[in-house]
């Protein structure tokens, strides 16, 4: 077989690693993480226990889940030089571009760095993970010219990074979708961010290193972003009856609409969309106003009926996240926090069983 016949545009298909970490049967439609199915997950679990079965491979029971939340709690301290650096960033910096330079100054505090063991590496992942919502939070906050706000030790995890976003306690419902939110971001197989991590990770580089790459992965916005663009595709619109005007418009010039459509979930809709659906119905009804769920479900029938096209996660995600008074600079950052989870789990695993990635090209320049 030819080197021509092997290329595959965007690797659609190829088979990159195997993996015991997730997998996403799109046949059965179903998103399996180490042995269990996501939506099942996102009904009976919080964010912790994922974290928990990507690390450590098995839910936890009470008092691993209280032993995993004070590992991360004890780690939610920020070097005050990292704090001072990201303040010196230029006002136009992009929140992702802040969130990066933070993650990659961590590793400098890191004195055992090289040391790429199960158990340091485990270590680092609980350090990241408790770490990543203040540095999310407050390398955003600093760009824009706001004070720092320090974490609430009293508070869950999730309900602290909530909190540190609003800067208020949050409702039991508001804190119980935004850790839906984040269970639902942790881990999806293998996206671009997730394999960017895996290929540095093969080089024998450090974690902080492979998840800075995946920052930058997921800046770009045919992979992050698309939460952000929905968001403000919505606030154009007053009305569902503007809304179906606007995207008719985008249709007839043959603009892309995010939050629409997946590599993967080509004829089906994102199973993750779903559960981010009934709960922004769930905060409509908290909140007494329906007009963005009228909205996103006229899109929705649009969208299949004009192009066949299905939400993902970040259509839905999008109004939720607004209606947690989250701005909107702020969800393509929380995404990336969120799949920390799943992304640490993915440098481990090409630790333990490496190979450096190194393909071939299909050669198509001039004949010598």
């Amino acid at each position: 077989m030819s080197t021509k016949e092997q290329y595959v545009p965007g690797l659609d298909g190829v088979i990159a690693s195997e993996t015991a970490i997730s997998f996403l049967d799109t046949e059965q439609e179903k998103i399996i993480i180490r042995g269990h199915e996501l939506i099942d997950l996102s009904k009976q679990n919080d964010y912790i226990d994922i974290v928990h079965l990507l690390l450590d491979k098995k839910l936890p029971n009470q008092e691993e889940k209280a032993d995993l939340e004070k590992k991360l709690t004890s780690n939610y301290h920020i070097p005050s030089n990292i704090m001072d650096l990201l303040a010196l960033l230029p006002e136009n910096t992009h929140p992702m571009d802040g969130l990066r330079t933070g993650l990659s100054a961590l590793s400098g505090y890191d004195e055992d760095i090289d040391n790429r063991s199960l158990e340091a590496n485990k270590s680092r992942a609980y350090a990241l993970l408790g770490k990543l919502p203040a540095i999310t939070v407050n390398s955003y906050r600093l760009i824009q010219g706001q004070k720092a706000v320090q974490p609430n030790q009293d508070l869950a995890y999730s309900a602290n990074f909530l909190y540190m976003i609003t800067g208020k306690k949050p409702e039991n419902v508001e804190a119980e979708i935004f850790d839906r939110s984040l269970l639902l971001y942790s881990e999806h197989e293998m996206p671009n961010s997730t394999f960017t991590a895996r290929v540095i990770a093969s080089t024998n580089s450090d974690m902080y290193g492979a998840l800075t790459g995946g920052v930058a992965s997921l800046k770009g916005n045919l992979h992050g972003g698309a939460n952000e663009a929905v968001m403000y595709m919505l606030n154009e619109a007053k009305s569902e009856a503007e809304f179906e005007e606007l995207l008719h418009k985008k249709l007839v010039k043959k603009e892309k609409i995010m939050g629409f459509g997946h590599r993967v979930y080509m004829k089906k809709m994102d199973p993750r969309a779903l559960v981010m659906k009934e709960s922004l119905k769930q905060l409509c009804d908290e909140k007494g106003d329906h007009l963005l769920l009228e909205m996103c479900e006229a899109g929705e029938k649009i969208m299949k009926e004009e192009k066949g096209l299905y939400p993902n996660l970040d259509y839905y995600a999008a109004p939720v996240y607004w209606m947690l008074g989250i701005p909107i600079g702020l969800y393509t950052p929380i995404f990336f926090s969120a799949r920390t989870a799943g992304l640490a789990a993915h440098v481990i695993e090409q630790h333990e069983h490496n190979r450096l990635f190194r393909p071939r090209v299909n050669y198509v320049g001039k004949s010598y």
